[in-house]
């Protein structure tokens, strides 16, 4: 069995424990809030509820990204996990608003609960099994690397937290008469709408493209310099098509006196590397040539990288090449979100020509966009 089929076989496992267990807990807490006129427990069986819908909706979303590519969709269906984790988190955020709702209507007109010893040693469990359930379910989301399933489980821990704050309230009602019922309900609603909102901000990230993985692109970096040729690794963009599913592109500073059969055959081997190790499909290679001959190349290359880095914004200096004959030279510069890209090139094309006014000076401008 591949490493997706054992994925996706966790997660819909770990969504099915997850809704046996709120079904069980939503009709436990439905009952005893309307016995005891509990508009606090019935917002946690409401709670309870939404993330039964979750749930189906992750197992929904699990079966729909493994689908094979066709040919509409050659990268495969993995960012459809995205969608429905959009799709979850909009459940917990209209789950919180309906709660929040209900909650300042009792507390405009109260009623007061009535609580009986075994209504809250029902409570009391229902928190012990949702403290367990959040474990287990955060732990098996970080196995199969689903942020859906590991954000379930954060959100089931936080739910064992709010469900003790309503025993903790009905003990106070026994105790002295007091009812915070109304006002518990509006922080159990507070809590549900904050993780919504951070859950969506989350996916929303990984739709719009979240910057490379430090740890990733290190790696990736030192399999590619691994090779003394390689004088460098550049442009490396990781694209993301769900999870586990990556396709990276770079290019890579080779000596000028290469050939293409063997530059063929270092970056064949390169993309068997990469993908063994971690897994990254690297779909294009492209070329960056340096000087091998002539130590005045060297000692103007120095000098242009010099004068290039003594801007704070300008971030990296790469694929310089230098025609001394035809006197022109090229290279490319990494900056900084902090300077417009066309005011970057200008200003250095300006410098660099006043360095060396004989020079043709082409400067590529490259992003930010790994570490």
């Amino acid at each position: 069995m591949n490493d997706a089929n054992s994925r996706n076989r966790i997660i819909i496992r770990t969504s099915i424990v997850g809704i046996i267990a709120n079904v069980f807990l939503a009709s436990m807490k439905a009952v005893i809030g309307l016995l005891s006129n509990s508009i606090a427990v019935v917002l946690d069986a409401v709670n309870n509820l939404s993330d039964v819908l979750s749930s189906v909706v992750t197992i929904a979303g699990a079966k729909l990204a493994g689908k094979k590519p066709d040919k509409k969709h050659p990268l495969g269906h993995g960012r459809i996990e995205y969608l429905s984790a959009m799709l979850v988190s909009a459940i917990i955020l209209y789950a919180g608003v309906t709660s929040a709702i209900e909650s300042v209507k009792k507390i405009i007109s109260p009623e007061l609960p009535d609580y009986s010893a075994v209504s809250l040693i029902i409570i009391a469990s229902a928190v012990a099994v949702k403290i367990v359930l959040g474990l287990y379910v955060k732990a098996q989301g970080k196995k199969a690397g689903s942020s859906a399933l590991a954000a379930s489980g954060t959100d089931a821990l936080s739910d064992a937290v709010l469900s003790t704050s309503v025993l903790a309230s009905a003990v106070i009602f026994l105790l002295t008469g007091v009812s915070l019922e109304a006002w518990v309900g509006v922080v159990i609603s507070g809590f549900i709408i904050k993780a919504g909102f951070s859950m969506m901000l989350e996916t929303a990230d990984d739709l719009l493209g979240r910057r490379a993985d430090p740890a990733l692109s290190r790696q990736i970096k030192e399999i590619l310099t691994d090779d003394s040729r390689v004088q460098g690794a550049y442009d490396l963009i990781i694209n993301n098509y769900g999870p586990d599913r990556n396709y990276a592109s770079v290019h890579l500073e080779l000596p000028d006196t290469m050939t293409v059969d063997e530059v063929d055959t270092l970056t064949r081997s390169m993309q068997a590397r990469v993908y063994k190790e971690t897994g990254v499909i690297l779909t294009g290679v492209g070329v960056y040539s340096y000087n091998t001959t002539d130590s005045e190349n060297v000692r103007i290359r120095n000098a242009v990288q010099k004068q290039v880095l003594s801007h704070d914004w300008a971030l990296q200096l790469h694929g310089f090449y230098l025609e001394a004959d035809k006197k022109k030279m090229r290279f490319d510069v990494v900056t900084s979100f902090d300077i417009e890209p066309q005011e970057a090139v200008q200003v250095l094309q300006e410098e660099i020509r006043t360095l060396y006014p004989d020079y043709t000076v082409v400067i590529v401008h490259d992003v930010d966009l790994n570490d």
